[in-house]
């Protein structure tokens, strides 16, 4: 089920941006086949080891069968290929001539199917003096400006967890990418390269803020109107140590807010007047803290002052709203965020559970075509396990 049914994919497991990027995909309907390293075939990540019975914790993995490629072997690279043959894209993650030293890189894979989009997800991306280097989401957003614009007036840059790089940056685009290239192919004839790069993507994730800046408006980190320099663009503490999120930038939800807070606008200093917001963020400090989070919530329950509870990941399982959405799926007996977004005519299934390393490697190789008798000729001579 899903928009993307009749899609072939090819991911070569990597870490973190790829398999979301073919999570996604797989997510909304593709037919995504992983190839994991044969050496993998039976052994767990060291968080892991103490679930050996249990599905795979790694969620990223969900929704797609695992198989256990040998791919130092000239037999287990040719299977790869045969499968490249069958599929619309090939996502993998690797550093710059990764791929190309084992047989896998453009050139072949295009050979061999030329209507292929081959996305290739890299922190730094396939050119530049970097292109080489090591690194992981903080260090390339760190570069991209999105880090150091990320934080509180007078404290050092705040990591937002690896979403801006690795997630938001990275794995969206090259989903984008790899969807805007199959559609040009569509019209074509000819698969390409996408180079996707987390530099580029947090980059690109700045845009409105580029703009903020030639029109002057943006001042040091945490002063300005989306980093916590506003006093109603801000996170408060409660009487009980919880946390209420107000955003109520546009002033019809300003002086709902207002209202809500007990506060006349005639005894206050405008709402841009960015000289009193540190005086304000410290009257709204102080009035936050003289009720609970829950008691905040019925205060703003029926309002558009665009405030709402900092929920904790099991807290927001449990609220009516994401549950009337079902915004949060079970699956095998891991609660977990359901398919996004949604699709009214072509609905999305819930996905199936991750798979250990090469858990699926004849079912998923026998799927796409591999008779069970070469099946037993690649496992007798190792290239699959």
């Amino acid at each position: 089920m899903g928009p993307l049914i009749g899609m072939k994919v090819v991911e070569i497991v990597g870490l973190g941006p790829g398999p979301f990027t073919a999570m996604l995909l797989a997510d909304l309907g593709a037919d995504v086949i992983r190839v994991d390293r044969a050496d993998r075939v039976g052994k767990q990540a060291p968080k892991l080891q103490e679930a050996l019975d249990a599905p795979s914790f790694d969620l990223l993995g969900r929704g797609r069968p695992n198989i256990g490629v040998n791919l130092k072997h000239p037999s287990g690279v040719a299977s790869v290929l045969r499968l490249i043959e069958q599929a619309d894209a090939l996502i993998e993650g690797f550093r710059p001539g990764v791929m190309e030293r084992l047989g896998l890189g453009p050139a072949p894979c295009l050979a061999r199917n030329p209507r292929l989009v081959y996305g290739r997800m890299t922190g730094w991306g396939q050119t530049g003096p970097l292109k080489d280097r090591a690194g992981h989401d903080i260090d390339y957003i760190a570069l991209s400006g999105a880090l150091h614009a990320i934080g509180r007036s007078g404290e050092a840059p705040v990591p937002p967890l690896n979403l801006v790089g690795d997630f938001g940056g990275g794995a969206m685009l090259l989903a984008l990418g790899i969807m805007c290239a199959i559609y040009e192919a569509a019209r074509s004839g000819k698969g390409q390269v996408v180079d996707a790069a987390m530099v580029d993507g947090s980059a690109l994730l700045m845009t409105m803020f580029h703009g903020f800046r030639a029109a002057g408006l943006e001042r040091a980190r945490g002063t300005n109107l989306l980093d916590t320099g506003a006093h109603f663009y801000e996170t408060y503490e409660t009487r009980d140590q919880q946390y209420m999120a107000v955003g109520a930038i546009e002033p019809q939800f300003y002086a709902q807010l207002l209202a809500g807070l007990g506060l006349s606008p005639e005894d206050l200093p405008r709402q841009m007047e960015r000289a009193r917001w540190p005086e304000m963020k410290q009257r709204f400090a102080a009035i936050f803290r003289e009720k609970t989070r829950g008691e905040w919530e019925q205060v703003f329950a029926d309002s558009d002052a665009c405030v709402a509870p900092v929920l904790s990941a099991t807290e927001a399982m449990a609220h009516p709203h994401l549950q009337a959405r079902q915004t949060f799926v079970e699956i095998a007996g891991i609660p977990q965020p359901a398919p996004a977004p949604r699709f009214d005519r072509t609905p999305t299934a819930t996905p199936r559970a991750p798979s250990q390393p090469g858990a699926d490697t004849d079912s998923a190789l026998a799927a796409w075509g591999f008779s069970s008798e070469e099946i037993a000729r690649l496992r007798a001579v190792s290239a699959i396990a």
